[in-house]
C-alpha cells in the first residue's frame, strides 16, 4: 500500500501503482475536472504519474500555479499544432512552448495564414477538444525516436531528437489521438479539459532564431479555463493595441523606421529627440549633484580592449566588427557597453585609498548586433543610447555605494511614473555553464554572497535567475513589462571584483598594499529608447507637462488674432516652455480636435476678449475649460507643474 498525503495534510492509502489520477477521483470530481497538474514531493508532475512510494501530493489547477497554467497552455498548443496537421498534413512542427498569456507554435509550411485559416484551426481545435483525446506519454531510445519522426516527415523533430543522441538519453513524447510530439511534458490529462482559446496572430520566425535559417510560419495564441477570463484577456490586449509604442509612437511622430537604414536602428523624429533630450539633461544633471562626473569616450576600439575585458571570448556575436581578423593588421568593434573604455579614466594616474568611490557617468551610444528576429520599435534596437556608469570602490564602501546607485535608479523610475511597474531579478551565474563566465567558483560565491547581503538588508523583494548574469559578475535586474506584458530589463546594478585585475586597475591602500577597487556597473534610467517607449505605452502618449514635447498649443479662433498668438508664444518660450502655434485658417473646434489627438497638455485660445483685456482661455487636457487668466498667472501656473514634475 502506498501512504499519499494529500494538501491540507488528509492521508490515503492507495493500491502499488495506482496514478495520481486515481488519487484525485477519491478527492472529489470537482476538483479532479479542475486539476491540470500535481507535485510529489514538491516536483511537477502529469496527473497520470504512477505513484511508487510513499508521498505528499498536491493537485494544482489553473488558477493555483504558474506552473499550471504553463502545462495547460502548453496542452493547448498541442492541440494546436494537431489541428494544423489535420488540416494542413504538409506542415512541419518546431516548436510550440508556452509563453507568458499564451502560447504559440512554429510550422514549416508554404502558406500566410490569414484570418479565414484562424477561424478554420480554431474549428478543427474545437473537434479536438470534444474528442478529449488523453495525453499518453512514452519513451524510445534516440535511434527509436529518430526513425519514427523520419517516417513522419519531421525533419525538425529528428535535428532536436539527434543532438541528445550521444548522451543515451531515453527520448520522451506525448501521444493524443493520430498526433505524436517530442516533448518533455508536463501536460493536462486530456484534450478535453481545454476550454477557452483564440489564434491572436501570425507572425514570421527563423527556425532558432537564427536569421541563416529557414523562416517559419508563427502562429500566436492563448487559452483560459473561463470564456468570460478570454474575453477580458482580449479586451485588454485591444486596449494595449492603442498604447503600442510601435504604432502610437509612429501616429504621434515620435520616432519611424525606414528600411534602407535597417532594422533595429530607429529614426527619432523631432517631438522624440525633444523627449530624448529632456531626460538626458535631466539625467546628467541628477548624477552630477550626487557625484558623479562625466566623461565621453570613443564608439569604437580595437579588438586589443574587447580581449582585456573578455567581450571578444564572451561577448563578440553581439558585436559589430569592423575588419577582418584573418586579413586586417588591427581590427575594430564598434562599442557594446562603456566599462572598458571607462576603465581608461582610472588607469590615467595612480589612485590611493583616498580617491575612492571613484564614479564616472556617460551618456552613451553602444552598438549591439541583435537578431533581425528580435527587434520591436524602440523596446529592442541595435544603437541605443544610455545612462551608464562605473563606480570604483573599496570592499567596505560597496554596499554604501550599491544603495546609493539602487536609490538612484529608483528616484529617476519615481520621477517618470515607472516605478510601481517593476520588479527585481537577482541574475546569479550558472555553475553548469561555466564557459559562459570568468572567474573562479570562489570568486563568483563571494560576489554573489555580497550582493545578497547587500539586497537582503536593503529588503529588495526580488526573484532570482540562474544563468542571467553577466559573464563577470552578479547583477540585479529592474524589470518592466509592456502593454502586453513581455518584460524586459529597464535598468541594471552589477558587482565586478573580476574585471579591475585584467586591465590593472588598482589603489594604495592605507597599509601601502596594491589592491584591486570592486566595481559597480550601473545604467540610472536605462537605455533612454526602451525608456521612451514604455512611457509612450504609460501615458498612452498623453505626457505630463515636463515631458511632453510641445506643452502649450496656441489656437487662435481667427486671423486677426494671429500676432497676438505669436505675442504670446514668445512670452512663453521666453519662460522656457515648448510651444506651437496653429495657425492655419481652420474653425476652432477643428483646431481643438486636432489638439487633443496630440495629446498637448494645454490648450490657449484667444478672440477679440482675450486681446481687449489681456487674457488667454486655457483648456488642460483631459479636464476642458478652465477659463480666462491673464498670461503671467499661466506661466506661474505651469512652470510650477514643469518644475516640480508632476504627473497627471
Amino acid at each position: 500500500m502506498i501512504k499519499v498525503t494529500l494538501k491540507g495534510g488528509t492521508v490515503k492509502e492507495f493500491e502499488n501503482g495506482t496514478t495520481v489520477i486515481d488519487v484525485t477521483k477519491s478527492i472529489g470530481m470537482g476538483l479532479y475536472k479542475a486539476a491540470c497538474l500535481c507535485k510529489i514531493d514538491g516536483e511537477y508532475a502529469d496527473l497520470r504519474t504512477p505513484l511508487e512510494k510513499d508521498c505528499e501530493l498536491q493537485i494544482l489547477t489553473f488558477d493555483d500555479d504558474e506552473e499550471a497554467k504553463k502545462a495547460y497552455r502548453h496542452t493547448a498548443s498541442h492541440v494546436m499544432a494537431q489541428a494544423v496537421k489535420r488540416l494542413y498534413p504538409e506542415a512541419k512542427l518546431a516548436i510550440g512552448p508556452a509563453i507568458d498569456n499564451g502560447f504559440y507554435y512554429d510550422f514549416d509550411i508554404d502558406r500566410q495564414f490569414n484570418q479565414d485559416d484562424f477561424n478554420a484551426i480554431e474549428a478543427e481545435m474545437k473537434k479536438i477538444v470534444k474528442e478529449a483525446l488523453p495525453l499518453e506519454k512514452f519513451e524510445l531510445d534516440a535511434d527509436e525516436a529518430v526513425k519514427m519522426m523520419e517516417e513522419r516527415g519531421e525533419t525538425y523533430k529528428v535535428e532536436l531528437i539527434k543532438e541528445h543522441a550521444d548522451k543515451g538519453e531515453k527520448i520522451s513524447f506525448y501521444r493524443q489521438g493520430e498526433f505524436v510530439e517530442l516533448c518533455a511534458g508536463p501536460h493536462i490529462p486530456d484534450t478535453g479539459r481545454i476550454k477557452a482559446y483564440k489564434i491572436t496572430s501570425c507572425t514570421g520566425a527563423y527556425w532558432r532564431g537564427n536569421s541563416d535559417n529557414k523562416m517559419l510560419r508563427r502562429l500566436y495564441a492563448t487559452a483560459f479555463t473561463k470564456k468570460d477570463e478570454l474575453e477580458s484577456y482580449l479586451a485588454a490586449v485591444e486596449e494595449a493595441k492603442k498604447r503600442d509604442h510601435n504604432k502610437l509612437g509612429r501616429e504621434m511622430e515620435l520616432f519611424t523606421t525606414v528600411d534602407v537604414i535597417g532594422q533595429g536602428l530607429p529614426v527619432m523624429l523631432p517631438k522624440g529627440a525633444k523627449i530624448i533630450q529632456i531626460l538626458q539633461r535631466f539625467v546628467e544633471d541628477e548624477e552630477a549633484r550626487r557625484g558623479w562626473m562625466l566623461t565621453k569616450t570613443p564608439f569604437m576600439a580595437k579588438s586589443d580592449l574587447y580581449k582585456i575585458s573578455g567581450h571578444w571570448d564572451h561577448y563578440k556575436d553581439g558585436m559589430f566588427v569592423l575588419g577582418d581578423e584573418e586579413k586586417d593588421d588591427e581590427v575594430y568593434a564598434l562599442r557594446p557597453m562603456t566599462c572598458p573604455f571607462q576603465y581608461q579614466a582610472y588607469l590615467n594616474k595612480p589612485r590611493s585609498y583616498r580617491d575612492l568611490p571613484l564614479r564616472y557617468d556617460e551618456t552613451s551610444t553602444l552598438f549591439r548586433n541583435e537578431a533581425s528576429g528580435e527587434m520591436h520599435g524602440l523596446i529592442r534596437v541595435r544603437q541605443f543610447t544610455i545612462s551608464e556608469g562605473h563606480l570604483m570602490c573599496r570592499p567596505d564602501q560597496l554596499e554604501d555605494e550599491f544603495r546609493r546607485c539602487l536609490e538612484l535608479a529608483i528616484f529617476m523610475l519615481k520621477t517618470v511614473g515607472l516605478y510601481e511597474d517593476v520588479s527585481y531579478r537577482f541574475s546569479q551565474w550558472d555553475p553548469n555553464d561555466r564557459e559562459k563566465y570568468i572567474g573562479t567558483p570562489e570568486q563568483w560565491d563571494e560576489a554573489q554572497s555580497a550582493m545578497q547581503r547587500i539586497l537582503d538588508h536593503l529588503e529588495i523583494p526580488y526573484k532570482i535567475g540562474v544563468g542571467e548574469a553577466a559573464f563577470y559578475g552578479p547583477k540585479l535586474d529592474i524589470q518592466i513589462k509592456n502593454v502586453y506584458g513581455k518584460e524586459d530589463t529597464l535598468i541594471t546594478i552589477q558587482i565586478d571584483q573580476m574585471i579591475a585585475e585584467k586591465f590593472g586597475m588598482e589603489y594604495t591602500d592605507r597599509d601601502g598594499s596594491k589592491k584591486n577597487p570592486y566595481i559597480i556597473h550601473r545604467t540610472s534610467i536605462g537605455c533612454y529608447e526602451r525608456t521612451l517607449a514604455l512611457l509612450i505605452e504609460k501615458y498612452a502618449g498623453a505626457f505630463p507637462v515636463w515631458l511632453a514635447p510641445v506643452q502649450v498649443k496656441l489656437l487662435p479662433i481667427a486671423d486677426r488674432h494671429h500676432d497676438y498668438a505669436y505675442e504670446i508664444r514668445d512670452k512663453l518660450e521666453a519662460a522656457g516652455l515648448r510651444v506651437e502655434v496653429d495657425a492655419r485658417s481652420e474653425k476652432i473646434g477643428y483646431k481643438i480636435r486636432e489638439a487633443q489627438l496630440e495629446k498637448v497638455p494645454y490648450m490657449l485660445l484667444m478672440g477679440d476678449r482675450d486681446i481687449e483685456v489681456s487674457t488667454v482661455s486655457v483648456r488642460k487636457r483631459g479636464e476642458g475649460e478652465m477659463g480666462a487668466m491673464s498670461i503671467d498667472e499661466f506661466i506661474k501656473m505651469i512652470k510650477a507643474q514643469n518644475d516640480s514634475k508632476e504627473i497627471f
